[in-house]
């Protein structure tokens, strides 16, 4: 099967063309960061009409590139969500559009489903797996038992990992998005210079939350102000990585034991930051656990990661009509519509 995807949840805007859920022909995928920069975060408003001059073009450079055209999609994914909803709109509306016209049947993915299952299209783990997907907007533990089938185990409280890197970044004057600085700079630090709090670590609970590192950063400026020279930089940020991916290691570590599983999924924009994938292969050797994380290609928001999830549910006969709507908030373990394996 050929399938249209199309991702427009947050700030990108993007499309791809994948054979039966596997084989990525193209992938495009255009950035708004430098246009959100400015603001120090995404602002719902441009996005959406960023979306608005982009997706046309974008979906005509995926088919491009693909060498295919309108007339041989068999099917077409979009991000029903959750993400903001005017930018969901903006994908979800197109993609119906295409389906009317095209009579083209389409279907709505999860866009954390999307993530966990990123993986896939360089190779396929077996199910079960536990699942954390780690981004801007989410950290969450999910029990994977196929395709449709997620149970979350733990969720963060509050913050959000990625949100907790650009506002640490943000407070030690780093440019937004600045978790891919902050990764960088912590290269050259010493990561036990500042002992930074590991919150709910021990609390026996899968749940993560993210805020209080971020205020211990912000506390720690008021009491050690930075220098002109900034020497002091790559320590803080090695500091502040290492007490994030601590607990996302741990609680990781603790969520394995707990399911009985020999097999992970790491997945989710924060997925490229160095610290944490050389963390888990650690920790992964350590328990003799199978270990996929998606390339970095793969881990930021995409549309080709949609096409796994969508090929098994079209193929099944599981579409939706033009009623489809975006939704802002959507939990995993109510998406996907294939019934239950014996």
């Amino acid at each position: 099967m050929l399938v249209l995807a199309i991702e427009t949840s947050c700030d990108e805007t993007a499309a791809a063309v994948v054979r039966d859920g596997r084989s990525v022909l193209s992938s495009v995928v255009s950035s708004q960061v430098a246009i959100h920069a400015a603001y120090g975060g995404v602002v719902p408003e441009i996005a959406s009409r960023r979306h608005l001059e982009l997706i046309t073009p974008v979906i005509r450079q995926a088919l491009a590139e693909a060498g295919v055209t309108l007339e041989q999609i068999e099917g077409i994914a979009v991000t029903r969500g959750p993400g903001l909803l005017g930018a969901l709109l903006v994908g979800i509306s197109v993609a119906k559009s295409l389906a009317l016209a095209c009579k083209i049947p389409l279907v709505g993915v999860h866009h954390i489903e999307g993530h966990l299952l990123a993986g896939f299209l360089q190779q396929p783990l077996a199910f079960p797996f536990l699942a954390l997907v780690v981004s801007g907007g989410h950290t969450h533990l999910y029990r994977v038992e196929g395709v449709g089938r997620y149970r979350t185990l733990g969720r963060t409280i509050d913050d959000a990992a990625g949100e907790a890197f650009d506002k640490a970044g943000t407070l030690l004057g780093l440019d937004y998005p600045a978790g891919a600085r902050i990764d960088a700079l912590a290269k050259q630090g010493n990561p036990a210079s500042v002992r930074f709090p590991r919150p709910l670590l021990h609390d026996g609970s899968l749940n993560f939350s993210f805020s209080g590192l971020k205020t211990a950063v912000l506390t720690h400026l008021q009491k050690h102000p930075l220098s002109v020279e900034r020497h002091e930089l790559p320590d803080l940020c090695a500091s502040f990585q290492a007490a994030a991916c601590e607990v996302l290691v741990k609680k990781t570590e603790a969520a394995l034991l707990q399911e009985g599983l020999e097999r992970l999924v790491v997945a989710g924009g924060v997925a490229c930051n160095s610290g944490l994938r050389s963390a888990m292969q650690a920790m992964a050797a350590r328990r003799g656990i199978e270990l996929q994380i998606p390339p970095p290609s793969l881990c930021g928001d995409n549309a080709a990661m949609l096409a796994v999830a969508a090929d098994a549910y079209l193929a099944s006969g599981c579409c939706d009509g033009l009623e489809l709507d975006g939704l802002a908030t959507w939990p995993l373990d109510q998406a996907g519509c294939l019934e239950p394996q014996p």
